[in-house]
């Protein structure tokens, strides 16, 4: 994979490029996040791996402006922070995966492996629920024939609750399909996603697709809306429909 490392300690962004050219990759350095967002711009990446305490621009303003360009390479980023609003942060703001420091360079290769696993298969078929239009080909999404623009992590989530529509999902099976188990099953990032993709997929619409089962989790609808049917079971709660008078998401 070409692998762009943003990492301002010369001597760690050395032995990380080490460890991923021996592991078969091809690692670009750079030290600063101005010069990465430039790279990043100019070619094609597979994976950024980031450094959250840079000089000038940090990891999280990067990350930031990357998404916000719709860049949507994958990006791992590094953190001496430990506590959970700071995994949180990245997270919600797109990147795919974290690493706390001090980390042994094994677990990095294996990190890089497991996010070259998510890559999808060109031959992945596209998937269909109503007015709703995946291709994991190419990460496109569509809803009544308008494209909307998703984060890797907004696409993974919002794609596997599409090819498992009308099942319940729980926070922590979430956390443990997407984002590991080892991530703090406390945090709220699963309940961040699902806002984001709530205002991004069903903007406003008043039988959404995206359900919160209160109690139990969340799922995509396997009926479109607008269907007389809502395909829930008496005496379930539904949240999440956004509305003008304020409902809850």
């Amino acid at each position: 994979m070409q692998i762009l490392i943003v990492e301002d300690e010369v001597r760690l962004a050395q032995y990380i490029s080490r460890a991923l050219t021996e592991a078969g990759h091809e690692p670009r350095l750079v030290h600063d996040g101005e010069t990465a967002l430039g790279e990043a711009e100019a070619k094609r990446y597979d994976l950024i791996v980031l450094d959250v305490m840079l000089p000038g621009v940090d990891g999280f303003e990067v990350l930031r402006r990357l998404r916000a360009a719709k860049i949507d390479t994958r990006v791992l980023i590094l953190t001496a922070r430990g506590e959970v609003s700071d995994r949180v942060t990245g997270l919600g703001l797109g990147a795919d995966d974290y690493l706390a420091k001090p980390f042994a360079m094994a677990e990095l290769r294996a990190r890089v492996r497991a996010l070259r696993r998510r890559r999808v298969d060109d031959r992945a078929p596209r998937i269909s629920i109503g007015d709703l239009e995946l291709d994991p080909a190419t990460h496109g999404v569509r809803r009544g024939g308008q494209q909307i623009h998703l984060t890797a992590r907004e696409f993974a989530l919002l794609e596997f609750l599409a090819s498992h529509a009308g099942q319940i999902f729980g926070q922590d099976r979430l956390i443990e399909a997407l984002w590991g188990a080892d991530f703090a099953s406390e945090s709220n990032i699963v309940e961040v996603y699902i806002r984001s993709l709530r205002r991004k997929i069903d903007n406003g619409r008043r039988n959404g697709l995206i359900e919160t089962v209160r109690g139990s989790g969340y799922r995509l609808r396997s009926d479109p809306p607008g269907s007389a049917d809502t395909g829930v079971a008496a005496g379930t709660t539904i949240d999440g429909d956004v509305n003008s008078e304020g409902a809850p998401d």
